[in-house]
């Protein structure tokens, strides 16, 4: 692969970013430098350090930085939960799908033996 851009596991993170900013767009006025504002980082981390890994080039690297991708993917889960129990937001199942596919991939990815 040439680009970051071709791992499925980006391209699925970089569309759970666009599902975040999407349900986070109508969080109540007090949240935006808040709870939103943390989902949203916790969101672009994701693909970020996706991307970040794979530009290193070094396999120990990459497995780092993948794995602060997953770190932040359950950051961004608990987040989704609490938004949701607050009343921020309602269950979105394109974006629980996201969360459980690049979860699954971001592990197998670290995790390759456990397969």
């Amino acid at each position: 692969m040439k680009s970051f851009k071709e791992l499925i596991v980006w391209q699925k993170a970089y569309r759970l970013v666009l599902e975040i900013y999407k349900a986070t767009k109508d969080f109540p006025k007090y949240e935006i430098y808040g709870l939103a504002q943390q989902m949203r980082r916790a969101a672009v981390s994701i693909p970020s350090n996706i991307a970040e890994g794979y530009g290193r080039r070094h396999k120990s690297e990459y497995h780092h930085f993948l794995s602060i991708a997953y770190g932040s993917l359950s950051e961004l889960e608990t987040q989704y939960l609490l938004s949701i129990d607050l009343g921020h937001t309602k269950q979105n199942k394109m974006l629980e799908l996201l969360l459980k596919e690049v979860g699954s991939m971001l592990y197998r990815m670290i995790h390759p033996k456990n397969q």
